[in-house]
């Protein structure tokens, strides 16, 4: 019905989608989900103490920097069109409280400092905001005499973060502990503390995956014992409960939420980008990027054409964000 008048399609001939897929440049024209350089975020791990960028093993390609390598490769992001950079940390130095996340001369206090001098006004310069990597135990909190996560004594210790990476610059902080509250405590301590203008990124639908395992390589985070599948959500519960945890993030001062891993949850996303009008991230994760290097090592797949379909897949799944080891050279082809 247009205007009042109907129109009887029955009087037409019968549709034929293939005319609009005879050419690569029809193709492109009509498409009508595209990812673009600004949509993407590009993770980077900074280590302190090393000499020189490290290679992660389960991650060709990817690297541990320094500070200088850091800068450097923020700045062909940049140049490439990301539209962000999210920074993860390990420190030379791991204790049970993880003290160095919140020190101001911790490494990705410094780090953040050094971005946004580099970059900061160019591009988004985020910074994961947890405990895992900066603990000796692994663990995303405090743990109690018992070994078991202390939810309220880890939020106090978010919060003292959230302040120092907002002292050091930070554009973003991204919670990914998926302690109970933690959204809540960062708020009032970021408002609290003169800094109520930085967003939270919250890491709301964090799945215990099977997905993470290099990048436990990459940030030397694996947990010393037992695993976090009593704080991360369940794959086998359905995209309801992802809802109730973005819901409660979103009412204690959430400004964006995120889905990770991405491609095994593509129904959560797509559940979660339906019911919330706030940007919607996905994390396309360390183990779906090995997984597609690895076979593309063994010339099992099209690399570059796999990579393209899986990015379109989180875009069409409705992420408005999406973080990727990729993002700069898919960046530097979609210009």
């Amino acid at each position: 019905m247009t205007n009042g008048i109907r129109i009887d399609t029955a009087q037409f001939p019968v549709a034929r989608p293939r005319r609009l897929r005879t050419s690569a440049a029809l193709r492109r024209l009509v498409s009508d989900v595209r990812v673009a350089p600004a949509d993407l975020v590009l993770p980077m791990f900074v280590k302190e103490g090393i000499g020189g960028p490290a290679p992660i093993a389960s991650m060709p390609g990817v690297v541990q920097h320094t500070r200088d390598s850091l800068r450097k490769a923020a700045a062909e992001a940049v140049d490439a069109g990301v539209g962000g950079v999210i920074l993860f940390g390990i420190p030379a130095v791991k204790d049970g409280r993880g003290s160095s996340a919140d020190d101001p001369a911790g490494i990705v206090q410094l780090a953040i400092a050094d971005l946004v001098a580099e970059v900061g006004d160019q591009c988004v310069v985020m910074a994961d905001l947890c405990l895992d990597e900066y603990t000796d135990h692994g663990h995303c909190g405090l743990l109690t005499a018992a070994g078991e996560v202390d939810n309220d004594a880890t939020l106090e210790r978010y919060a003292s973060i959230a302040v120092a990476q907002a002292r050091a610059g930070v554009g973003v902080v991204a919670p990914s502990g998926m302690m109970d509250g933690q959204v809540g405590a960062i708020r009032a301590a970021l408002d609290g503390a003169g800094f109520g203008s930085v967003p939270i990124l919250a890491y709301s639908a964090k799945y215990a995956s099977g997905f993470y395992g290099p990048f436990r390589d990459a940030a030397e985070c694996a947990p010393q014992f037992g695993d976090r599948s009593a704080y991360q959500q369940d794959p086998a519960r359905s995209a309801g409960e992802a809802l109730r945890e973005v819901a409660l993030d979103l009412a204690e001062g959430a400004d964006a939420v995120m889905v990770k891993p991405a491609l095994a949850y593509l129904d959560v996303l797509r559940a979660v980008a339906d019911a919330v009008d706030v940007p919607v991230a996905a994390y396309q994760v360390s183990g779906e990027y090995a997984m597609v290097e690895a076979a593309a090592a063994n010339g099992w797949i099209d690399r570059e054409r796999v990579i393209d379909e899986t990015l379109i897949a989180v875009r069409r799944a409705g992420a408005d964000i999406i973080l990727t080891y990729w993002a700069t050279e898919v960046a530097r082809r979609l210009r």
